[in-house]
C-alpha cells in the first residue's frame, strides 16, 4: 500500500494525461498480481512500478492531448 501511495505518484516517472495515469495505474496492478502469483517474489511492488516507469514516456507518447484552439484533422479522400 505505501508503494501505490508513495512510490507510484512519483511526479516525475508518472505520465501527464489522465488517462494515462489510468493506463499506469492499471499496468502497475496487473503487474503486481502477476508477479506476486507465479514469481514468488515479495518485492512484487518495486519490480511493478520499475517495469512501469521504464513504460511511462511510451504512455505519454501514445497519448497526446489536443492542443487548445485547435481543431481535429479531417481525412478528405
Amino acid at each position: 500500500m505505501l508503494g501505490a501511495i508513495f512510490m507510484a505518484t512519483d511526479m516525475v516517472a508518472s505520465p501527464i494525461t489522465s488517462l494515462g495515469v489510468w493506463i499506469y495505474g492499471s499496468i502497475i496492478g496487473v503487474l503486481v498480481v502477476t508477479i506476486r502469483l507465479w514469481g514468488g517474489l515479495p518485492e512484487g511492488v518495486m519490480y511493478a512500478i520499475l517495469l512501469a516507469n521504464a513504460i511511462s514516456p511510451h504512455i505519454d507518447n501514445m497519448i497526446k492531448p489536443r492542443v487548445y484552439g485547435t481543431h481535429k484533422k479531417l481525412k478528405i479522400s
